[in-house]
């Protein structure tokens, strides 16, 4: 079976099943199907993926083509149809890459996935100031937590809605002022690089395990790889960074799986939710390389390598 990855509705169902996946399987201090939040759980995924559906399907289309404008429909979707905030930082990570795969930009997921996630980098380097405001409403609707006040162009400003367009502030320049304080952007930036590692990752891991197995395998090294910025921005840098020195205390076999995870959820500031979103923008892309789930199994056909 082989997907055109530039046919919309497949690239539509691949970003809204990787998020769902990402976010059903259980994985340390997450939200999966056996655990929920005081504030979170796996319906307000299902509500809020399955939301953003058509938005997805206009930039799959080519109906949206602004990455801000579609980023705040997609929030607003979201936000029609549950309270919380499960998806943002997906969203924000997903609309590049859909407007990559869209037909005619030249990016194909199944033969190469650097060539997509370079053209997502582009299209982002490319936005207008227009994007940046759009970004900014979309933020205000998702009200994520653990925001910055204390910066140059505060999100609750209505004044920094007007600095971003009078000093020509678009999505790339934004990004690079918020790197450090959103792993997201930091993606935008660095040409998608802990997606593009976990999707290799994962297609190797998915040949020996199955697919609770592979994901949470997959997000454990992720976790030992890089801080979370959730948890640096609710919890504090030296808590981000004891959570990756735990992780890493997992893979060596040091630290059990099971001892990480109650850790995290003693406090649920603790949440490696940025990376949780690069897991799931990681898994929409493997998806959209022809993948069919056989029993508990993720098997392709025409195995291709990750370029």
């Amino acid at each position: 079976m082989w997907m055109r990855s530039e046919d919309p509705w497949q690239v539509t169902r691949a970003f809204v099943l990787g998020p769902l996946l990402e976010a059903t399987v259980p994985k340390p201090g997450n939200v999966s199907r056996f655990r929920d939040f005081s504030d979170l759980s796996i319906y307000n995924f299902l509500f809020a993926e399955t939301a953003v559906m058509d938005v997805y399907y206009n930039v799959a289309a080519g109906r949206i083509r602004s990455v801000g404008r579609a980023v705040e429909l997609a929030v607003r979707r979201s936000k029609e149809a549950q309270s919380a905030n499960p998806n943002f930082g997906i969203v924000v990570l997903s609309v590049p890459l859909i407007m990559a795969l869209r037909a005619g930009n030249g990016a194909d997921a199944r033969r190469d996935v650097s060539g997509v996630l370079r053209k997502a980098s582009a299209i982002v380097r490319e936005s207008t100031p227009e994007d940046s405001v759009s970004l900014y409403r979309a933020i205000r609707m998702a009200s994520p937590k653990g925001l910055d006040r204390d910066v140059e162009y505060d999100v609750y400003s209505d004044d920094s809605l007007k600095m971003l367009k009078e000093n020509d502030v678009n999505l790339w320049k934004l990004a690079e002022m918020s790197c450090g304080r959103e792993l997201v952007f930091c993606e935008w930036l660095n040409g998608y690089r802990l997606t593009g590692r976990t999707v290799k990752r994962l297609e190797e891991l998915f040949r020996v395990r199955d697919v609770e197995g592979a994901v949470r395998r997959a997000f454990i090294e992720l976790m030992a790889e890089a801080k979370d910025t959730l948890i640096e921005r609710r919890a504090g840098r030296d808590t981000a960074e004891r959570v990756r020195e735990m992780a890493e205390l997992v893979l060596k076999g040091e630290m059990t799986v099971e001892e990480l995870d109650a850790f995290l959820r003693r406090d649920e500031r603790r949440n490696p939710g940025s990376l949780a979103d690069v897991m799931a923008s990681a898994l929409s892309l493997v998806i959209l390389r022809g993948y069919r789930l056989e029993g508990r199994l993720l098997r392709r056909t025409g195995f291709q390598e990750v370029k």
